[in-house]
C-alpha cells in the first residue's frame, strides 16, 4: 500500500500576500515627478506674468479669446451661475467640509484628511499666495468691443483664476478617493468640469483665458502632491466598510428555522 504524500503548506504565502499589498501602497514615482513638472511650469509662468502683469506672452490670445467668450450683457442662466457657485461658499462648503465629513462618518478618516489638507492647500495657499505675488489687472470694461468688466463682485489678481484652483482641485481629489479602473465616468465629469470653468469665469469677464488654465494646473499639481503623500493611507480606504454598518449586522439577531 503506497504512503501517503505528505501535505505541505507554503508558509511564505501570508508573507508573500502582504509583500504584494506593501507594493500596491508604495507611492508612485510619477506622481511626484508630474506634480513637481506642473508645479515648474505654473512657477515660470506665474513670475513671467508677475514682470509684466499688463503684458504677458499670452496678452493677444487672451484678448482674442474674451471678444469672442465675453459677456456683452449681464444675462446669466442657470449653467453659468452653477460654475459661479462652485467657486465660492457654497462650493467651498461642499468640497472643503461636507466631503471631508461624509469621509468621516464612513470611517474613511484617511481619505479626509487628505480632502481636508488637499483642498486647503490648493484653494488657500497656492491660490492666495499666486494672487498677491503676480497682481495681474483683471478684465476692464472695453467699449470698443462693447464688453463689460468683471459682472461679479471679485478680489485683487486675476492670476490664477480661484474658481478653476478650486475645480482643478476637486477634479484630482475626487479621482484619488476612487480605486482605479473605476475613474472612467469621473473623467468624463471632469473634462465638462474643466470646460465649464473655463468658459463661466471668461464669460462673465473675471479672468483671461490663461488665468483659467492656470488655476486649473495649480489646483490639480497641489494635491496630485498630497495625494503622492497621502497614497499609502488612501489605499488602505479602499474598500472598507463602514463600521456602523458592520456593528449593525453584527448585532443583529440570528433568525432560526421554526420546525
Amino acid at each position: 500500500m503506497a504512503a501517503a504524500e505528505p501535505t505541505t503548506t507554503d508558509s511564505r504565502t501570508p508573507e508573500r500576500a502582504e509583500g504584494q499589498r506593501a507594493v500596491a501602497r508604495r507611492r508612485p514615482r510619477w506622481m511626484l515627478w508630474a506634480g513637481i513638472a506642473a508645479l515648474v511650469v505654473f512657477a515660470a509662468f506665474a513670475i513671467h506674468v508677475g514682470l509684466d502683469p499688463r503684458h504677458p506672452f499670452t496678452q493677444p490670445m487672451d484678448d482674442a479669446w474674451r471678444r469672442i467668450i465675453g459677456s456683452k450683457g449681464p444675462e446669466l442662466g442657470i449653467v453659468p451661475m452653477f460654475f459661479q457657485e462652485l467657486g465660492e461658499a457654497p462650493g467651498f462648503i461642499v468640497i472643503g467640509l461636507l466631503i471631508p465629513i461624509a469621509l468621516l462618518v464612513v470611517g474613511r478618516w484617511r481619505s479626509a484628511l487628505f480632502s481636508f489638507v488637499g483642498f486647503g492647500v490648493a484653494s488657500t495657499a497656492l491660490s492666495q499666495v499666486a494672487k498677491n505675488l503676480v497682481n495681474r489687472p483683471r478684465p476692464a470694461p472695453d467699449l470698443a468691443h462693447h464688453l463689460y468688466g468683471p459682472l461679479f463682485q471679485v478680489d485683487h489678481g486675476s492670476f490664477p483664476s480661484g474658481h478653476a484652483v478650486s475645480v482643478g482641485a476637486l477634479i484630482v481629489m475626487v479621482a484619488a478617493l476612487i480605486p482605479a479602473g473605476r475613474r472612467l465616468i469621473w473623467w468624463c465629469i471632469s473634462v465638462l468640469l474643466a470646460v465649464g470653468i473655463v468658459w463661466q469665469r471668461t464669460l462673465v469677464n473675471a479672468h483671461w483665458l490663461s488665468d483659467t488654465f492656470s488655476g486649473l494646473l495649480a489646483g490639480s499639481l497641489a494635491v496630485v502632491l498630497v495625494w503622492w503623500a497621502f497614497y499609502p493611507l488612501i489605499q488602505k480606504d479602499y474598500g472598507r466598510p463602514i463600521p456602523w454598518l458592520r456593528r449593525g449586522s453584527a448585532t443583529a439577531p440570528q433568525q432560526k428555522d421554526i420546525p
